[in-house]
């Protein structure tokens, strides 16, 4: 079971292609399976609660469970309500979970069988992957409690990061999302050691990554870009029709002594001109983001003036969250009056409000247009679809009625014919 971020499936995947290198099959039920492993979630409470609800589901109908992920770093929170479970391990402790899986279900070796494929066990479709470039992260955001539980920034050397893109393309793989805590910060911990790959010396760097995955000929989707001056050499990739014109970062605020608090990186970035001049290098760029309201301290002014920078900004694609004291944070010490709930709760309806017509308005831009889209399934005789604008299970969607000669994994020609406020509806062509 698979709980939290894109990043903690990367790890689900890890621990299923190391399992089914060894023989194990993978259950579709609890009353099938011989025992349960369940990658948890910790970074705020109500992922802590599903995390929780998980393992004792997974105890309630099963009675054997190893626990493992983020919320693992946090042991003592689990066996107070699950004292019962076999073995608890942090995030990214692969040979500890598969030495728990070996003292309670002793694997039966069978070599003739245990073919695994190059691109290892993936629980996504197999028209698209994500790919983790890094672990960890060097910031100290007084919100996140992220670098406690999985460490400081470790990158994967470059060559060995291309391989598995490489090995993901031969499998079908039409879409490669990089992931990462920090993609930006991307090698700095080797100091950009440069190794071979395709008769030349590439970097271990965000710039170097982006290029060499430029080459593959699949759309490659840029995540957790924080947004350092360098982030500009990747928009001109994008100009160039190397990687897609997307990018997913976390400003979280607008306001600097807000930022400040939050001890964000790149606080003082005039992030409103950046993103002018991003448009005016790739004018159909999209931009995601998350934000925070109700942080310790934030004024009625200061969330205003978060409302007034969105205006200005007009992104395209943004979540929001009502701030919640994490357990460990830094933020719990700040000296700064907490927000009452109802207040955080209307501020994120206020900010949602103001984002639906952002997004409405630039959506209905596109009507009439004609774009490439990839079909992630079909529901009803309808094809759904996502477009270059749009990662999957985070953005919005492309409705194609009448499709019915497509399939998962297709690519689509299509014409916009109608708009909503986050999702799209499309004639195919010929």
């Amino acid at each position: 079971m698979s709980l939290g971020c894109p990043k903690a499936l990367v790890d689900s995947e890890r621990i299923l292609t190391r399992l089914r290198a060894e023989g194990y099959e993978v259950a579709a039920t609890y009353g099938k399976a011989d025992l349960v492993i369940v990658n948890t979630c910790g970074f705020i409470d109500a992922a802590v609660d599903e995390s929780l609800d998980a393992i004792g589901e997974a105890l309630a109908e099963n009675g054997k469970v190893i626990v493992t992920g983020c919320l693992g770093a946090q042991p003592q929170k689990i066996l107070d309500r699950h004292p019962q479970v076999l073995k608890i391990t942090g995030p990214q402790r692969y040979e500890e979970v598969m030495a728990s899986v070996h003292e309670h279900l002793p694997p039966r070796h069978e070599p003739f069988l245990d073919l695994m494929p190059a691109q290892g066990v993936k629980l996504t479709p197999r028209h698209y992957a994500y790919l983790k470039i890094s672990e960890g992260c060097n910031h100290r955001c007084s919100f996140c409690i992220i670098p406690s539980m999985r460490g400081d920034l470790v990158s994967r050397p470059i060559g060995e990061v291309l391989r598995e893109a490489e090995h993901l393309v031969r499998a079908g793989v039409k879409e490669i999302l990089v992931i990462s805590q920090d993609t930006s910060a991307y090698g700095v911990d080797l100091k950009y050691a440069a190794q071979p790959w395709r008769g030349a010396d590439r970097r271990t760097r965000f710039f170097d990554l982006a290029a060499a995955l430029g080459e593959l000929g699949v759309w490659v989707r840029l995540h957790y870009v924080y947004p350092y001056p360098h982030v500009d050499q990747v928009i001109d990739l994008m100009a160039d029709g190397k990687v897609l014109p997307y990018l997913d970062i976390p400003f979280q605020h607008s306001n600097s002594r807000v930022l400040k608090l939050m001890k964000r990186p790149a606080a003082a970035e005039n992030t409103l001109e950046r993103i002018a001049a991003w448009r005016r290098t790739v004018p159909d760029i999209t931009i995601r983001s998350t934000f925070i309201v109700g942080f310790p301290g934030e004024t009625e002014a200061e969330f205003a003036e978060l409302l007034d920078w969105l205006r200005v900004a007009q992104l395209d694609r943004v979540g929001c969250f009502e701030y919640s004291p994490v357990e460990g944070a830094a933020a719990n010490a700040l000296r700064q009056p907490p927000v009452p709930a109802e207040i955080k709760q209307e501020r994120r309806a206020r900010f949602m409000e103001l984002s639906a017509e952002i997004s409405a308005a630039r959506l209905a831009q596109k009507v009439g247009r004609t774009m490439q889209v990839l079909i992630d399934r079909i529901d009803n005789g309808a094809a759904i679809a996502r477009s270059s604008s749009d990662a999957p299970e985070i953005d919005g969607t492309v409705r194609i009625r009448g499709a019915k000669k497509l399939a998962v994994g297709d690519w689509a020609q299509v014409r916009i014919t109608k708009a909503g406020a986050y999702d799209l509806e499309a004639q195919l062509l010929p």
